[in-house]
């Protein structure tokens, strides 16, 4: 009986994943990053992107989602000026279909993803991390305008 009580006082574990939450222009440019904790719910973060997005770029009037993201985001982004549409997937189509308005995003992510320090999280803060996206998507943005493609890591023989 004092094993359960003590079990039942004691702390939960802690969760060590995190979310990173983007939000990017037409052509794949960041304009915010959010870093969560993995519990946080996809609307949470969606509420601190818009924040972020409006303070920053206060000329946006307009941010397609996908179906993740519920009504309250919506409601959100009617209060601060921007029309949140959700876009959603085809039901008809089965597999994996690009969907023209979020595939840029998804875009960014994999692209993001050939940075060895974006692969795991290896930052002990948030801030670190958003600080880590955002030289990552720099470096990116310069392998666009000299041309030179992005790294491999095979061995080219």
């Amino acid at each position: 009986m004092r094993l359960e009580h003590i079990k039942d006082r004691s702390a939960p574990a802690p969760d060590n994943g995190r979310k990173r939450g983007l939000a990017v222009d037409a052509l794949g440019l960041i304009i915010a990053v959010v870093v969560t904790a993995a519990s946080v719910t996809d609307t949470a973060i969606g509420v601190r992107l818009l924040d972020k997005v409006v303070e920053h770029t206060p000329t946006v009037t307009r941010a397609w989602v996908d179906a993740g993201f519920k009504h309250d985001l919506g409601i959100h982004g009617a209060v601060l000026g921007v029309d949140v549409e959700v876009v959603k997937r085809s039901d008809s189509k089965p597999g994996f279909v690009p969907v023209a308005k979020r595939w840029v995003v998804e875009q960014v992510n994999g692209t993001l993803m050939l940075h060895r320090r974006l692969v795991r999280e290896y930052e002990s803060r948030p801030e670190s991390s958003v600080s880590r996206t955002l030289w990552a998507s720099a470096a990116n943005l310069v392998r666009q305008l000299t041309g030179t493609s992005t790294p491999s890591w095979r061995d080219p023989t």
